[in-house]
């Protein structure tokens, strides 16, 4: 297993209490990795789901007529499409601005490509970060059962 500094540590050498330390560091950071990796494919559905907004509910034919327009993903609030050629893009902390239907939706696929470009880097990360666990984790059983087999023995002889 690699150290922050890119050092190798031979797990043998490392204490069961030290061992332990390591597993749970590593659970640690997995859970994290693994709870960024759920939010970002949150957000690329998003953004997806934006893209279909755009596609199916943006066009000639709606002009004028009522629509319901989200605030929220469960707050819908009733309007109607005064301009099918231009959108109002959320681009991020609460800043909108007006585009062209061509624009918001070249923004959306590069935020999906963007995303989904992120999500491949981080599941290999997420795939070493198992790894490591495992590896320690399988170190960690060794560990613990010549430790209880060596008792065990050291008892029988007494």
């Amino acid at each position: 297993m690699a150290s922050p500094k890119g050092q190798s540590i031979d797990l043998a050498t490392l204490t069961t209490p030290q061992l332990s330390q390591v597993k749970k560091q590593l659970d640690d950071e997995l859970e994290h990795l693994t709870t960024s990796f759920t939010q970002l494919r949150a957000a690329q559905a998003k953004f997806r789901e934006c893209l279909r907004s755009i596609a199916s509910g943006v066009s000639s034919k709606v002009e004028g007529k009522p629509i319901l327009v989200p605030l929220t993903t469960s707050l819908y609030v009733p309007g109607t499409l005064a301009d099918p050629e231009n959108v109002i893009v959320d681009v991020g902390t609460g800043f909108y601005v007006e585009k062209s239907t061509k624009d918001a939706t070249k923004f959306y696929e590069a935020k999906v490509e963007e995303l989904g470009a992120s999500l491949k880097d981080l599941e290999a990360i997420v795939q070493g970060k198992s790894n490591n666990l495992r590896v320690v984790e399988d170190v960690l059983r060794q560990k613990v059962l010549s430790a209880s087999s060596a008792a065990s023995a050291s008892t029988s002889t007494s």
